[in-house]
């Protein structure tokens, strides 16, 4: 039987961004808004953020050919594009691997509430932060914007194509932090309740590392196994700080 996965899946939250930063500042001033200027698409590193990416890169350099990746994908947002060329230029990968781009790992769009704080969402579109407080962030969708069923449904997806181009070779993914939460949702088969205990417990760490093997024994023909969550040893590695901000226009947690 044709193996279907890869043999080693990593997924990378990118490295703390400007953005996150001025998540932060707008959150402790109760403003509205984010002190975020043009497009999200273009938000790019903060210098911890490039700090961070070459530490992970430096960390993977330290393995054999075998423990490093093979092909390298990431979401087009500046700050995931960013996070890979930083990693593969600090070893991390083969200093010609190609980064190859698929919109479908794109941040999660937020619509009407892009750029928001949970305080401007509640002050300015008070009747959407009331539908989400009833649907709750898995099936709530801001006008304009995704929820995260939509999300899965693209990465499921994805997972297509990394299943028929990428079967038993080691890939890793550079995105962000919904998208690293909806595809473990996907991979391990979770329900609703369970993936947001998980989101609930702590935010997925800036150049964080979730890493699955491919196990021949595993349920029928085989299947990905988790081998770390959220793993920032990279970081701590080289006593980088260790951020789990969430992505600057993330509502409210919930």
């Amino acid at each position: 039987m044709r193996q279907s996965w890869p043999s080693r899946l990593w997924i990378i939250r990118h490295g703390q961004s400007a953005g996150n930063v001025a998540r932060d500042e707008a959150d402790q001033a109760a403003l509205d808004r984010i002190a975020i200027s043009g497009r999200d698409v273009d938000v790019p590193l903060s210098e911890l953020g490039r700090r961070q990416a070459r530490a992970l890169g430096h960390w993977f350099s330290q393995g054999t050919a075998a423990q490093r990746p093979e092909i390298i994908l990431s979401s087009p947002y500046l700050r995931a594009l960013e996070t890979a060329r930083l990693f593969r230029d600090a070893g991390g990968a083969e200093a010609n691997e190609a980064i190859c781009m698929d919109e479908r790992l794109r941040e999660k769009e937020f619509g009407v509430l892009d750029g928001l704080t949970s305080h401007g969402i509640r002050n300015i579109f008070p009747d959407q932060a009331g539908f989400r407080s009833t649907l709750g962030k898995f099936y709530h969708r801001p006008p304009g914007g995704e929820s995260w069923c939509d999300v899965i449904l693209r990465l499921r997806s994805l997972l297509d194509t990394i299943s028929l181009h990428y079967s038993g070779r080691r890939v890793m993914i550079f995105a962000h932090q919904v998208v690293v939460l909806c595809l473990r949702y996907i991979v391990e088969n979770m329900d609703e309740a369970r993936i947001l205990g998980i989101d609930r417990e702590a935010d997925v760490a800036n150049c964080s590392v979730t890493e699955y093997h491919f196990d021949p024994s595993a349920g029928r023909g085989g299947n990905l196994v988790l081998a770390r969550y959220n793993a920032t040893a990279p970081m701590e590695a080289e006593h980088a700080p260790v951020t789990r901000a969430p992505d600057p226009i993330v509502a409210a947690r919930g």
